[in-house]
């Protein structure tokens, strides 16, 4: 046992409350995440008027993740075309477009009615079903 006055024994306390302090600011990180993910989701449903929990059922049912790479949607990593990462952030909507909810949901039910020569297929998307989809771009 060392003596109470060893230079390891005297460094102790800094050492658990240093262990204190990164835990903390390691569970502040975290809830910071996530009270910013829930207000993104918030905001995006307020947006677009749609529900994004439905959205990886249709991204799945049109095909959309076999073109485009989805932050969250398993599987969707196609190359095809655009990456929808960070679609929030992006001043337009497929290089055409002003980035606001409704002109996102009109590119997904009708692309070809903004850009005549787009690769982007009609693909039957209903309106409810785009707002779902926008909702979860913006959210994510």
């Amino acid at each position: 046992m060392e003596p109470a006055s060893s230079p390891r024994n005297s460094l102790r306390p800094f050492v658990v409350v240093g262990a204190c302090a990164l835990s903390l600011t390691a569970a502040l990180a975290l809830t910071d995440f996530y009270r910013g993910r829930s207000e993104r989701q918030a905001s995006a449903i307020a947006m677009t008027k749609g529900n994004p929990s439905r959205a990886a059922v249709i991204f799945r049912r049109y095909g959309c993740s076999g073109c485009h790479t989805i932050p969250g949607i398993e599987g969707a990593d196609g190359k095809v075309g655009g990456d929808l990462s960070g679609l929030r952030e992006r001043v337009y909507i497929a290089g055409v477009l002003n980035n606001s909810a409704d002109n996102l949901v009109g590119w997904i039910v009708a692309p070809q009615a903004y850009s005549p020569k787009t690769a982007m297929p009609a693909t039957g998307i209903s309106e409810k079903e785009a707002r779902d989809l926008a909702a979860y771009l913006y959210a994510h």
